[in-house]
């Protein structure tokens, strides 16, 4: 900004969102306002805070949006931060979705379903849930009361007789007939009573079945409404911490020694869900009331409608709650009330939060204070002159040398960096040859010619004995890269923790104690490229594992697949089908029945 003054007096008094660019034109920093003239001329005013002043001295140019209200620049302002990432402004990791619970509804038999994404499908959905282990566990309740199957409906079509499910009591066995479309029906109305949290309706209906089961002496049906009730009662004495029926969020932030976290407690129908922690990033100086403000702005605003509870409880009011209400109730297209100082119920709920929040920060200090503790250890055994500014690792996984995946894991004195975690499907190698593995992904790791991609570490970790190591360092020569500390490190006769050889170019082996913090370090960082490979080979793996072989036959498509496992029942009645069999599937002409029996067969005909 060449001339301040003329650009503040051409300033709007309309309300708007305001973005801070830096050197290279990139956002470092988003601000709604009210008034945009007075809101950004307060940043050229004399005397400003630390952080503000921070701020200013890497501004070069300022852009501005105006808005019709300050409800529409708060959500602009929440949607900039979220594609932006600008480093001046308080940011929570960006989950694309939250997990849900599905009931079906285009089937007699309905199924209950874990789904994660956006609300498309038709069927009923239940949440957000604030963790996939909280829909897992509420599924699992449900299954073990009312018996709703989970399969889906190819596995349940093709069924003759019960699976495991049916056999240990958590599904009624509706894929053989079992229990009549009317009856399955009932059972999945008083699952949705249950989700909805209407559990003292679910038990007057169930009493009232009992009953009626008893005055007709069918005493064996009488007893499973029995049972049914005496679950649900404990499940209640469980899982719900209020008496009361409550739909809310619980917002609670514990801050201590640099460390924040939020966390989010999730009730819904008097029945608490789960608790999540969120630890933002955010500038030093962030007052707590703007790291909740723009958790609430950057959780809520950009999500569904009914994702948004009745309900958000908080410690304490803050400045811009009328507006965040009104943007809340605007964007969930019903009221939705932000509750300070609260008090019964609500005030419990708040505690229970607060408890596991300052847990989280705990453990998280606990980790931290480990970590720097690990490398300082690692920085002497190493003869180091300053601590390493980061260490990456590398591990190879495949099964007899199907889909070999490589990790790498990047860690440095704060713990595992994350979003630099890196896997790499390796091709055109001897299956099983881990040595001609790891040199393709070493090579693939440091070619990158991109500064933002080429982070190379201080020392870099081979899961693997002298094989590896000698082929690490051949790859890293070929990269003309000779800065990098190597050291492999190989499991003990016994692969126990604790009798790892270090190697390293130059060196002799190197055993150290089982207790040595130091070598703790090198086990994490090598544990959890082990995890991370293994994870990833798998997916691979089993994708290419369920891959149907029609998939592989020019001509047939989703609808083909669909009928032609309809009509024979799943993949091996069609591979006993003959070709008359194939070509009297409606849609499947005699040329494409004889090309799938030739592709599943290996002949021709």
């Amino acid at each position: 900004m060449q001339d301040t003054q003329t650009f503040l007096s051409s300033l709007t008094n309309s309300p708007g969102v305001y973005q801070m660019l830096g050197e290279q034109g990139e956002v470092i920093y988003v601000g709604k306002a009210k008034n945009l003239k007075k809101r950004v001329t307060s940043y050229f005013r004399p005397n400003l805070d630390v952080k503000t002043h921070a701020l200013m001295k890497h501004v070069k140019d300022i852009s501005i949006i105006v808005t019709h209200n300050e409800s529409e620049a708060l959500i602009l302002e929440c949607n900039l931060i979220k594609k932006n990432r600008p480093r001046y402004n308080v940011l929570f990791r960006d989950d694309k979705s939250y997990p849900y619970i599905l009931i079906t509804n285009e089937h007699p038999y309905p199924r209950i379903d874990f789904y994660r994404g956006q609300v498309k499908k038709n069927g009923l959905y239940f949440g957000p849930y604030p963790s996939a282990a909280a829909v897992r566990e509420t599924i699992h309740l449900i299954q073990k009361v009312f018996q709703i199957r989970t399969c889906e409906d190819h596995f349940f079509q093709s069924r003759s007789r019960p699976c495991l499910h049916h056999q240990i009591g958590l599904c009624s066995g509706s894929c053989t007939g079992l229990i009549s479309p009317e009856e399955y029906q009932q059972h999945v109305k008083l699952a949705i009573l249950f989700l909805e949290g209407k559990n003292e309706l679910i038990i007057d209906e169930l009493k009232a079945h009992m009953e009626k089961a008893a005055q007709e002496k069918n005493y064996e049906a009488a007893a499973r409404f029995r049972n049914q009730i005496s679950k649900i009662r404990e499940i209640q004495e469980k899982q719900y911490v209020s008496s009361a029926e409550g739909d809310a969020d619980v917002i609670a932030l514990i801050s201590s020694a640099g460390v924040v976290c939020i966390q989010l407690l999730t009730i819904r129908g008097g029945r608490m869900l789960g608790s999540r922690s969120y630890t933002p990033t955010s500038p030093a100086e962030a007052s707590h009331e703007e790291i909740v403000t723009a958790f609430i702005t950057q959780h809520y605003l950009s999500q569904q409608v009914h994702d948004i509870p009745k309900q958000i409880i908080l410690e304490s009011k803050l400045a811009d709650q009328a507006l965040l209400t009104q943007a809340l109730s605007d964007q969930a297209q019903r009221k939705v009330t932000l509750y300070a100082n609260v008090r019964g119920d609500r005030k419990k709920w708040l505690e229970m939060a607060t408890a596991s929040a300052q847990q989280a920060v705990a453990s998280q200090l606990l980790n931290k204070i480990h970590t720097k503790e690990r490398f300082a250890a690692l920085q002497a055994l190493l003869e180091l002159k300053e601590t390493p500014h980061r260490i990456e690792c590398f591990d190879i996984s495949h099964t007899m040398g199907e889909e070999t995946v490589a990790s790498c894991v990047a860690f440095d004195s704060n713990g595992p960096i994350k979003n630099d975690y890196r896997r790499f499907n390796i091709t055109g190698i001897t299956p099983g040859d881990d040595v001609a593995a790891m040199h393709q992904a070493i090579i693939k790791r440091y070619q990158r010619k991109s500064t933002e991609e080429k982070k190379i570490p201080a020392i870099l970790l081979i899961d693997g004995g002298l094989a590896q190591l000698h082929i690490a360092e051949k790859a890293l020569a070929e990269l003309e890269i000779t800065t990098i500390r190597l050291i492999g490190v190989a499991k003990g006769v016994t692969r126990k923790p604790g009798y790892e050889t270090l190697h390293m170019p130059g060196h002799e082996p190197l055993h150290l104690s089982p207790d040595s913090i130091a070598l703790h370090l090198i086990q994490h960082i090598r544990d959890e490229a082990h995890r991370f490979a293994i994870t990833g080979h798998r997916r691979r793996r089993d994708k290419k594992r369920t891959t149907s072989s029609l998939e592989t036959i020019p001509g047939i498509g989703a609808k083909r697949r669909r009928d032609l496992l309809r009509h024979f029942g799943g993949i091996q009645g069609i591979n006993r089908a003959s070709l008359e069999d194939l070509a009297k599937v409606p849609g499947i002409s005699l040329s494409l029945a004889q090309r799938i029996f030739e592709i599943l067969h290996n002949v021709s005909v």
